[in-house]
């Protein structure tokens, strides 16, 4: 992506419209997986649309993914970060560390399957060894994250005085890593009532937040680019009165 299409970007973010009327609270640490299809013309992205009664973005159309727990820094993987992965994982964080890092992305994997039903890794005859009850549908259906096939693509912290605010780490994996699925975990009761397959270039056509359309731009510049682990990584923050997009 060249420096202009990373200023209108940041221009994008800086006036987007906000409410910042609410007290000031820390960033909680996040993840979410944009699942990727290229095995058509045109790649394609998994969307997720919100249950309307929500009281955080009702209806909205958003990446799968949430809250990093206790646990999921132990879960066992087939596979571990690429070593550019990890390093950009970890970089501006308060207590850099594998075990950081490795929860991060584990939290991404355990939220598309709580969300979607969708088990990304590989399966096996040997159940993983699983570190709590959040992921014991891994070890039902006997399937491994498999960390070296995600690529860490954005992050970008909310600003400060929203209702919630996340430090949002944004990973990406291929359609191929699915190896379990799950019936029945999107629906009218559910989290996600929706699923749908978008061409990464038309996606932004749907109702979702300003970063969420920010961020399936670059997105699309990683896969023109080729998508090695190497390559940087926009992290996108809020100074003193606009957004900044730094990269990792």
């Amino acid at each position: 992506m060249g420096s202009n299409d990373g200023d209108r970007l940041l221009k994008r973010m800086s006036e987007m419209e906000r409410d910042q009327s609410f007290p000031d609270s820390e960033p909680r640490d996040a993840a979410t997986i944009m699942l990727i299809d290229r095995a058509g013309p045109q790649a394609k992205v998994l969307l997720g649309r919100r249950h309307h009664g929500h009281k955080f973005m009702p209806g909205k159309f958003v990446f799968p993914g949430g809250r990093i727990e206790a646990h999921d820094s132990a879960m066992t993987a087939v596979s571990e970060l690429h070593p550019d992965t990890q390093a950009k994982l970890i970089a501006r964080v308060g207590t850099p560390s594998r075990e950081f890092a490795r929860g991060m992305a584990l939290a991404a994997v355990r939220e598309m399957a709580e969300e979607t039903g969708l088990l990304l890794g590989v399966k096996t005859d040997v159940p993983p060894q699983t570190p709590g009850e959040i992921w014991t549908e891994f070890a039902k259906a006997s399937v491994h994250p498999d960390l070296g096939q995600l690529h860490f693509i954005a992050r970008a912290i909310t600003p400060p005085k929203r209702p919630k605010r996340f430090d949002t780490r944004f990973f990406t994996a291929d359609a191929t890593t699915i190896a379990h699925r799950i019936e029945g975990m999107v629906g009218p009761d559910s989290e996600l009532v929706e699923l749908v397959w978008a061409p990464i270039e038309e996606a932004a056509q749907f109702d979702m937040p300003t970063i969420t359309s920010v961020v399936l731009e670059e997105l699309a510049a990683r896969v023109a680019a080729g998508m090695a682990h190497g390559l940087p990584v926009p992290f996108y923050h809020m100074g003193s009165d606009k957004f900044y997009r730094e990269l990792l």
